[in-house]
């Protein structure tokens, strides 16, 4: 059972033995395992997230993923408005949005199912509408460990039920379930991972999203200042490095949470991901190789080190706040804080930026009156006059 809330065991048609809460979107199950006939008994509570969408659940007979799930969906019915429940096997053809999802028979012995709405005939689909998904369903003998796979979408097109949202609870709608002692085999890992995700998000944050553009204005704006002298470079460096390293562990993290997320892809997040790291290990390499000042490769060294470092920087920034959106945290204060340490970075930027242009113009000022005679003069007339 779960202990993070009551689940019910009572419906109008059928009293279960045992029920649990699901991880996400709200949900559970109850059910009744026959261990004489390995017969299973299940219902499962969900609810619609649009008048015109669909709520699904199904088993996988082989593994804790969506692809090879068969599935029972339900939604309105296009013709009669009531809601209908109908099977299918979910493809790999499917989850790529090859083809769309089309009815099939189950090739596992489903002996029945049915779908109802919290209410009764009386209930109506609607944003939030609770619905039941009953099923009866034959196991193989001994196998007590199910692999359920839930979730509900906003649109169906004629039968055809279209992908459902990919935030991160509707893309972890997956439990391995034990049907004897009612424990989730999903609980301890769902936690595992939302800790593996705070940590990878704040280490890739500090690192990616902060320290390596402060080590990049570090090197912009304090190298031009005599009281700082040569110690801009090791500060510099150290922050780099710094951010270098948290970002790897960051990065290892992010490896680990993707070999843990079966059937759960975030390809531009993913691919921003390696690209930053491999700009940020060249980064770092490049320091090995660092020509001396008076090298002639020293200006080529200059401007990769340049290009590619300001790269790093953006395309880090970008991929934090892709992170924020994969995480659905889109709108959270930690999304908030970041916000505000960035525009206070770009803020003093822009002031070194225009402090550093006004002594540029000063001095080209200075010096053109230096070329044409006009400070000469000056200082000479000043020295007559005293």
């Amino acid at each position: 059972m779960n202990a993070a809330g009551h689940c019910n065991t009572f419906t109008p048609q059928k009293t279960y033995q045992k029920c649990m809460n699901l991880p996400t979107q709200q949900a559970s199950i109850a059910w009744t395992y026959h261990s004489h006939n390995a017969t299973l008994d299940l219902v499962f509570f969900g609810s619609f997230i649009s008048p015109s969408g669909w709520v699904g659940m199904g088993i996988n007979p082989s593994s804790p993923e969506m692809t090879g799930t068969r599935a029972l969906i339900t939604f309105p019915d296009p013709n009669s408005g009531q809601v209908v429940v109908l099977t299918y096997i979910l493809g790999p053809a499917v989850k790529l949005q090859k083809s769309p999802l089309v009815s099939a028979p189950l090739d596992i012995h489903l002996i029945s199912s049915s779908t109802a709405l919290y209410g009764g005939r009386m209930g109506t689909v609607h944003n939030g509408a609770a619905v039941h998904i009953f099923a009866t369903v034959k196991l193989s003998p001994n196998k007590t460990k199910v692999n359920l796979v839930w979730n509900r979408g906003l649109y169906v097109q004629g039968y055809s039920p279209t992908i459902h949202p990919t935030t991160v609870n509707d893309l972890s709608s997956i439990a391995i379930i034990d049907i004897l002692s009612g424990e989730s085999a999903s609980s301890s890992r769902t936690n595992n991972i939302k800790t593996m995700k705070v940590a990878h998000g704040v280490l890739n944050a500090i690192s990616w999203g902060f320290l390596l553009p402060a080590g990049a204005v570090t090197a912009r704006y304090l190298r031009h200042i005599q009281a700082v002298g040569i110690y801009w470079f090791y500060l510099h460096a150290g922050i780099q490095l710094t951010a270098f390293l948290l970002g790897t562990v960051g990065f290892a993290l992010g490896i680990r949470l993707g070999d843990l997320s079966q059937g759960v892809t975030y390809g531009l997040h993913r691919k921003l991901g390696f690209t930053i790291f491999c700009l940020g290990s060249l980064q770092t390499l490049a320091l090995l190789f660092r020509p001396k000042t008076t090298h002639k490769f020293r200006k080529y060294w200059k401007s990769y080190h340049h290009f590619v470092g300001y790269a790093c920087v953006v395309l880090g920034v970008v991929n934090v706040f892709q992170g924020f959106e994969v995480m659905g945290i889109s709108r959270s204060y930690a999304k908030l804080g970041y916000c505000l340490a960035l525009s206070t970075t770009l803020g003093i930027c822009i002031a070194l930026e225009v402090n550093g242009w006004v002594i540029f113009c000063r001095k080209a000022k200075e010096e053109k009156m230096r070329r044409e005679g006009l400070v000469g003069s000056y200082e000479k007339r000043s020295a007559d006059d005293d």
